[in-house]
């Protein structure tokens, strides 16, 4: 299933699988950032004990590594060697599966795992309904993603994309979506909402701005409380079911 030196048509996650990439999470806030990620994304995978789960574009580590921690049976495809640079650990430790291959044209039969999962890939690959039609191709349970939302304070966004570009540095350009689009695309291949979950209030990039674990969990925490992420939180997390 491993081409070498292949070109792809989407290869969004070589870029998210670098140490560039994960520099825009460095830090306690970064970290806290990403363990909001998490939380929300391990109580999904809970109502699939031991499941095999294709973690696609999966490079940066940031899901594979709790997975595996976890007990989960994980394969990551990613669409070039070079992306398993931050899960070489778990990789050569035989705790994790690696290949390389096409992110929209999966290498694999139909429902060939259990869970499948692809997080900072749907934002950014310009064919996103047919990754989105992929996941579920090889998906028996469940498709877990994240998207941004144009249906929070992301609708500034574009407007602020250069102001972004120079405290972030590396940031890049992104799509940003309407709920009804992703449901749309999910519905094409019959799959059903299931579970929907908004990250944060606030932008990601006002709290690498403040840099302070403590201030952004406390104003995360509020709007929380106060039903704001229920109804305009972003990135969405969102876990996707088959057919009954």
């Amino acid at each position: 299933m491993q081409e070498a030196d292949a070109v792809f048509p989407e290869t969004a996650d070589i870029e998210t699988s670098s140490d560039d990439y994960a520099g825009r999470f460095a830090g306690a806030a970064g970290q806290w950032l990403l363990e909001v990620q998490e939380r929300i994304t391990m109580r999904f995978l809970r109502g699939h004990p031991g499941a095999r789960v294709l973690d696609v574009g999966g490079g940066h580590g940031q899901l594979a590594i709790p997975m595996c921690k976890a007990g989960y049976d994980v394969t990551v495809l990613s669409s070039d060697e070079s992306c398993k640079k931050r899960i070489r650990e778990i990789v050569d430790s035989g705790q994790c599966r690696f290949l390389v291959g096409n992110v929209i044209a999966l290498p694999f039969p139909d429902n060939s795992f259990d869970v499948v999962i692809a997080f900072r890939m749907v934002t950014h690959c310009e064919q996103w309904p047919v990754l989105i039609r992929e996941l579920c191709r090889v998906a028996k349970s469940a498709v877990i993603v994240d998207y941004p939302t144009s249906q929070s304070l992301n609708a500034v966004a574009p407007a602020l994309f250069n102001a972004k570009k120079k405290i972030e540095t590396n940031t890049r350009t992104w799509i940003l979506f309407r709920h009804r689009q992703i449901m749309d695309a999910f519905r094409d291949s019959g799959w059903h909402l299931h579970a929907r979950r908004g990250q944060f209030f606030l932008p990601m990039v006002l709290h690498r701005m403040l840099k302070c674990r403590g201030l952004s969990a406390f104003l995360e925490g509020a709007c929380r409380a106060l039903g704001l992420t229920r109804l305009w939180g972003s990135p969405v997390i969102i876990e996707m079911r088959p057919p009954a």
